[in-house]
Parts: C-alpha cells; structure tokens; sequence
C-alpha cells in the first residue's frame, strides 16, 4: 500500500437522498495494487447533524467540487456532542495533494 496524499475541502452531507447539512472533510488517499485507490479521514458538521446521520446506511457528500461521495462510518459509536467522526470513501474520490503527514 502506497500514500498518494490527502484531500481538505467542504460539502453537502446528504443521507437517503436528503440535503442534511454542510459539512468539512479532511481524507486521505492510497494505492493497493489489488483494489487501486482507497480513501479514508474525517467530516466535520454540528453535533446535532451529525447525530442524525451517524450509522446510516447511505449518507454522502456532495463536494463543492462536484464529487459524489459515498460515506461509511467506521466507528462504532458517536462521543456525546462530537462534531466530527472518521468514515471510509467511495465514489468520486478527490485528486489528492501530497501530504506533510506522511
């Protein structure tokens, strides 16, 4: 597995085809050479928002960029008054830049 880099920007956080609420998302991209590109980070929104929507089957974002994204959340359960949570990536995964991470 190879870092290629990360993604920062802004969106519309949709769930079961509704417009939830704007959201920030910050993700990082590698290669495998067995599934290509993956993708994973964090969405930031309110608190109340993202309580909505955490554990839902089909949330997405839609990036100010155009980018449909599709988003899995990878915890189990959502701390109280949180505002962000860490989800996988699918979709049409954002060019990443490289990173000073890795």
């Amino acid at each position: 597995m190879r870092y290629i880099g990360g993604a920062v920007g802004g969106g519309i956080v949709r769930c079961d085809g509704q417009e939830i609420g704007r959201a920030t998302y910050d993700f990082d991209s590698f290669f495998n050479a067995s599934v290509g590109i993956t993708s994973s980070g964090e969405i930031r929104l309110s608190p109340a928002v993202l309580r909505g929507v955490f554990g839902h089957r089909v949330v997405q974002l839609l990036t100010d960029d155009g980018r449909l994204l599709n988003l899995t959340f990878t915890d189990k359960e959502l701390r109280l008054e949180s505002d962000a949570a860490h989800v996988d990536v699918t979709g049409d995964i954002p060019p990443a830049t490289p990173s000073r991470r890795h």
